[in-house]
């Protein structure tokens, strides 16, 4: 295996699979329901903060951001909102949960050959239930050596899962859209970390890239990831 790579780990939403689309599609929706009360703008703006207070509450995901919605919308009506606006909120957070799952180009065939290879890990942050759903409907869980759903993504999070289910973060490489969540602790904790950019970014994800570590590297697709392992 090259350069002693021996796990690979990936993360899930908008790696695997499009997932921000759907939440910027509610978004668009949440705007159009409130746009009596605050321009689109200003409003993304409040739903954004709304969302980095919330992340120590409800974690990651569709439950946490349907409850920042409906808080926004209580703050910018001044508690006016009517009960039919929460309720068309609460439907298109179940819709959201509901939503089939669309591999990303390349996701299917990269997993499927890297685990004739490696040891795989799936690393994502989450609802448990929500995230349980989607990899079963992904037709990509059997593929997996081990599956760690976890609140958030620090450095010890890769550690412990590299030396749980790996030969250690030295010989291990995560893959994944954030750099952020998945590239930078990743590199703190000494695996390899490999940037694979998704159409949208959340802004809570953002983070410079980190561009003078000798682990850092960027793919354009999961489809380019065997060849740069045989680059490494």
């Amino acid at each position: 295996m090259p350069d002693g790579v021996t796990t690979i780990a990936f993360d899930a939403d908008d790696t695997l699979w499009h997932t921000e689309t759907y939440f910027r599609l509610t978004q668009d929706r949440f705007a159009d329901l409130l746009r009596d009360h605050a321009d689109p703008d200003h409003l993304m703006e409040r739903l954004l903060a709304a969302e980095r207070r919330n992340l120590g509450h409800y974690g990651f995901g569709v439950k946490g951001f349907v409850l920042s919605m409906v808080e926004t919308a209580i703050e910018v009506t001044e508690g006016r909102v009517p009960a039919s606006t929460i309720s068309r909120l609460l439907d298109e957070g179940r819709e959201m949960l509901r939503h089939p799952i669309d591999l990303l180009p390349g996701a299917e065939d990269t997993v499927r050959s890297l685990a004739q290879t490696h040891r795989l890990v799936l690393i994502t942050k989450g609802d448990l239930l929500d995230q349980e759903r989607k990899l079963a409907e992904s037709g990509l869980g059997d593929l997996f050596d081990g599956i760690e759903i976890v609140s958030d993504k620090v450095s010890q999070t890769y550690t412990r899962a590299f030396d749980v289910h790996g030969d250690g973060a030295a010989r291990g490489l995560m893959v994944g859209n954030s750099l952020k969540s998945d590239v930078i602790p990743a590199l703190e904790a000494g695996a390899w970390g490999v940037f694979c950019p998704s159409e949208i970014e959340w802004a809570l994800e953002a983070a410079p890239a980190p561009l003078s570590a000798s682990r850092y590297r960027r793919i354009e697709t999961l489809a380019d990831l065997p060849s740069l392992l045989t680059s490494l």
